[in-house]
């Protein structure tokens, strides 16, 4: 037994694999899988943790990406990019921007590896541009025989749609081809509002900006809405000073601080919620996309995400705030709700029809149960579906309702996959 301890972000899971590695080639990742299978031991490959789920725990053979973050090659014309698995989206981002382009669209955090929050349908919110597996039109994977295959739209298009968003369950993804667009501009605009009102003026508020997503304080009626606006320019950003404050201390270290306590002593959150809400200030400025995108967080929580039908996420908030009103719960982390456009990527949250995002959150420490089944239910009353890489409580029995392409997918993977090298507990629970 190794005497490695492997842990998720947020401590909600840990592993201690029989064996670890860090292969340094597509070729030593075959190796390892072919020698793990000889000893019969699973595999699994994990990224940098920020999965809230054991998507990434085994107790057989554990690979490591850190040796595979090269950049294979950046081509503006056609608008591609091919990376290795391990590179942190955040050095994407700083690669793409030397050669003048950018990713059209991507979460609100960049230390993910490319691979990890690809294969666990990691989100930004956009009317039109979608998730990062919307963007991926390549994938190169080690299968569990050893055999190393390329694949796409035209090229093993059944292993290509079922393994976009695959939870490492198809074989492990070694590199990946993203499309990128040319570099561009977003103007944030920054503001409080009353939920009453964000709610009413929901259908335009999302029409009319490229990307739209709001904060909701709970025990109040109050939010912050961000609205993301591609835009020629001149780029004017945050100061220094102004970044610093807004986005390290007063989110970070202040808000981590104020968790804190509120951990300590819960019956202080409503009024900490509201003052919290109350003391977020307005604001505007115009940078870099992956810039706007993306910010730091080093508060530690535990989140449960769904994706919702669009057309109910009005219903759902105000469900939400009834369970929040009746006093069960102290919630002192806002709730976040992001929107993406219908995609064709088969085990997508978003796969086939318009989705809202709602994000539930609980400091690290503080009871998170009950708050999040009661949330849960209500997700669910509406055909939910969770984000792969984040809390929730469903099995096959529940997502092959509302995944209509999961029997498919689930016939590539014994195809490629008959004997489960890859398998782990939490995919026996989603895939059965």
């Amino acid at each position: 037994m190794t005497d490695v301890l492997w842990t998720t972000w947020a401590g909600t899971h840990q592993a201690r694999p029989r064996r670890t590695a860090a292969p340094n080639s597509t070729e030593e990742v075959a190796a390892a899988v072919s020698s793990a299978a000889a000893e019969g031991l699973p595999v699994r490959m994990v990224g940098s943790g920020h999965s809230f789920t054991d998507v990434a725990v085994t107790d057989g053979l554990l690979l490591s990406p850190t040796s595979l973050t090269a950049v294979r090659s950046v081509d503006p014309a056609a608008g591609t990019v091919t990376v290795e698995a391990g590179l942190p989206l955040c050095d994407l981002n700083d690669a793409l921007a030397e050669h003048g382009v950018a990713l059209a669209n991507m979460g609100d955090i960049a230390v993910q590896t490319v691979a990890g929050a690809v294969q666990t349908g990691t989100h930004g919110t956009g009317r039109d541009a979608g998730g990062l597996a919307s963007q991926v039109v390549g994938l190169e994977m080690v299968l569990a025989d050893g055999s190393v295959v390329e694949c796409s739209a035209d090229r093993e298009p059944e292993l290509f749609h079922a393994a976009r968003v695959g939870l490492g369950a198809f074989g492990v993804v070694t590199a990946l081809t993203l499309a990128v667009r040319p570099a561009f501009l977003l103007h944030a605009r920054e503001e409080p509002m009353p939920l009453d009102e964000v709610l009413e003026r929901l259908p335009q508020l999302r029409a009319d900006n490229d990307h739209f997503e709001f904060f909701w304080f709970p025990h109040t009626n109050n939010t912050n809405t961000k609205r993301n606006n591609i835009t020629e320019g001149p780029a004017r950003p945050l100061s220094d000073f102004k970044a610093w404050l807004d986005d390290d201390f007063l989110s970070n270290t202040v808000f981590d601080r104020v968790n804190r306590l509120c951990r300590r002593f819960p019956a202080l959150v409503p009024g900490v919620n509201r003052i919290s809400s109350r003391a977020l200030s307005a604001r505007a400025y115009t940078d870099a996309s992956y810039k706007v995108f993306a910010s730091v967080r080093d508060v530690r929580f535990v989140e449960m995400e769904y994706a919702i039908p669009a057309e109910h996420v009005v219903d759902v908030l105000r469900e939400a705030r009834s369970i929040v009103d009746r006093g069960d719960h102290r919630v002192s982390f806002p709730v976040e709700v992001r929107f993406a456009p219908a995609d064709d990527v088969w085990l997508s949250t978003a796969h086939e029809r318009e989705t809202a995002y709602v994000a539930v959150h609980m400091y690290q420490g503080m009871p998170y149960e009950s708050y999040f089944a009661d949330l849960e239910a209500v997700f669910t009353s509406v055909g939910g579906r969770p984000h792969w890489g984040k809390m929730h409580t469903r099995d096959r029995a529940y997502l092959e309702k509302v995944y209509p392409r999961l029997g498919e997918a689930l016939a590539v993977r014994d195809r490629v996959d008959p004997h489960r090298r890859f398998g782990n507990a939490y995919l026996d629970r989603v895939f059965g």
